[in-house]
């Protein structure tokens, strides 16, 4: 079997709208009519003057469709696309269309069943199953909690050797999207959000290089829960394509640490960012790690050496790095505002550079224990202006889509000509942010640390280090694309 090729499903409201949509997209090999989406269903008309292969699909609504007609209007749709030469039709295993697949020997069918609730426990004999029916393509979607549920998935390619579409839906089963070749799948499905955890034609090729991966492809990804909010696979893949490198980072979105390593062996993977909730277990997992995170007990990153696990921290010296350029750290003062893992980095980071940090979080036994990692002082919440120089953010309040809330009070009192560090990225301008300049203070937003630990990580991982636009301009462009959506 070859490389996987790409089909763009398309919706729309009416038939007239389905077509002219038909053939836009200039990114995938086959396109998919969502026939069941439109008002005034026509196989002749949705069909007329096509440019590319594809398939017509009138899914039923318990089938997860939206079909609004009875079985005999849908079963009527789909024979005459048959008839009037569809290079692939879509029917259920369990709908009513047994005689067409019967019909045409299974020719030109491709067989489907959809489980929005998990993996079928009889996954493999349903796979049988419907193989065993003679369908040209059998496809089976099923929503996936875990990354191992995609693992599950490949193996029914490998058991079956037949020809497959194998999606796993959802957040965790975006690596068997982007990686349909690995999975086995003969095609994967791409569009705008039309399943949960689909992907964009555009964005698969542009972003993720879909047509470049092949079997000696680099698997790097960024690790957490969730994940689909983060920039880094735009950062990141920017800058593997700016240099050249054969590798692709995807959104690894684990169950549990035990998931992760389970499919990051199962894949190959060759290195991951680390982010919330994994820090802590990429630092206690890990068979050896970087003084820093010894420090903090937590890494950001992790890279394979043959059987082993290397972490590291690269959030400290990420968060200097936009701070040194603005002002003399030595001796200044600093209150951290949050008592997880980013606090934790942050306060380790201030004390580094020699600064004065003093944790500040709502709950007092959280600001504790970050101070203890470097003998901080700790202060009620919210503290008070005159106590600090720099007032670091390190908790994810104003993060979008609650752009318009601050982790200090509305009637707070900032003081001109401090600096207040916002660690939140999207939106670039918090209302935190907005607050502080208003009152005449200099702002840093949590771009700047991202893109500077990002870069840290990928040389750590390649020995060469991103030039300075490359990953900022790919992040830039993700966040306004999330913003016109």
């Amino acid at each position: 079997m070859g490389p996987a090729k790409l089909c763009a499903t398309v919706i729309a409201a009416t038939t007239a709208e389905l077509r002219a949509r038909r053939d836009q997209p200039t990114d995938a090999e086959l396109v998919e009519l969502r026939l069941d989406t439109v008002s005034d269903p026509s196989a002749a008309a949705a069909l007329a003057g096509r440019r590319k292969p594809v398939i017509v699909t009138c899914r039923a609504k318990d089938q997860g469709g939206h079909f609004q007609g009875s079985e005999e209007e849908r079963r009527a749709i789909l024979s005459e696309a048959l008839a009037l030469g569809a290079e692939f039709v879509d029917l259920e295993w369990r709908g009513g269309c047994a005689d067409l697949l019967e019909k045409t020997g299974g020719r030109r069918i491709v067989l489907s069943h959809h489980d929005f609730t998990g993996v079928p426990a009889d996954l493999d004999q349903l796979a049988a199953a419907m193989v065993s029916s003679g369908a040209e393509v059998v496809k089976l979607a099923v929503m996936a909690h875990r990354l191992t549920d995609n693992v599950r998935l490949r193996a029914v390619a490998k058991q079956t050797r037949a020809s497959m579409s194998l999606i796993g839906m959802g957040e965790p089963g975006i690596p068997s999207r982007v990686l349909a070749s690995w999975m086995g799948s003969c095609w994967t499905y791409a569009g705008d959000g039309v399943a949960p955890g689909q992907i964009d034609a555009a964005r698969m090729q542009e972003e993720f290089g879909f047509r470049r991966i092949g079997a000696r492809t680099e698997i790097y990804g960024v690790l957490g829960k969730p994940v689909t909010h983060s920039v880094s696979p735009a950062m990141h893949n920017a800058a593997f394509h700016a240099i050249h490198r054969d590798a692709v980072y995807l959104p690894l979105a684990a169950a549990d640490f035990d998931d992760f390593l389970t499919f990051a062996d199962a894949v190959g993977l060759s290195g991951a960012s680390v982010t919330a909730p994994f820090k802590v277990d990429a630092f206690e997992r890990a068979d050896e790690c970087d003084p820093v995170s010894r420090r903090i007990q937590a890494a950001n990153t992790l890279r394979r050496d043959g059987r082993k696990w290397l972490g590291c921290n690269t959030d400290v010296s990420g968060f200097l790095a936009p701070l040194q350029s603005l002002m003399p750290l030595r001796g200044a003062r600093a209150t951290v505002l949050g008592g997880g893992g980013a606090a934790r980095s942050v306060s380790v980071a201030l004390a580094s550079a020699g600064m004065r940090p003093t944790i500040c979080a709502r709950r007092r036994e959280q600001a504790q224990a970050v101070a203890s990692l470097t003998g901080a002082a700790t202060t009620p919440w919210p503290p008070a202006a005159e106590e600090w120089d720099v007032l670091v953010n390190a908790t994810p309040v104003g993060t979008s889509p609650d752009p318009d809330v601050s982790p200090l009070p509305a009637d707070y009192a900032f003081q001109a000509d401090k600096l207040v560090y916002d660690l939140v990225y999207n939106p670039q301008l918090t209302q935190l942010l907005r607050d502080a300049a208003r009152a005449g203070c200099r702002t840093v937003g949590g771009l700047d640390m991202l893109v500077a630990q990002a870069q840290a990580q990928f040389e750590w991982w390649t020995g060469q280090r991103p030039a300075d636009r490359v990953m900022r301009d790919a992040a830039m462009a993700q966040l306004q694309a999330v913003h016109r959506r």
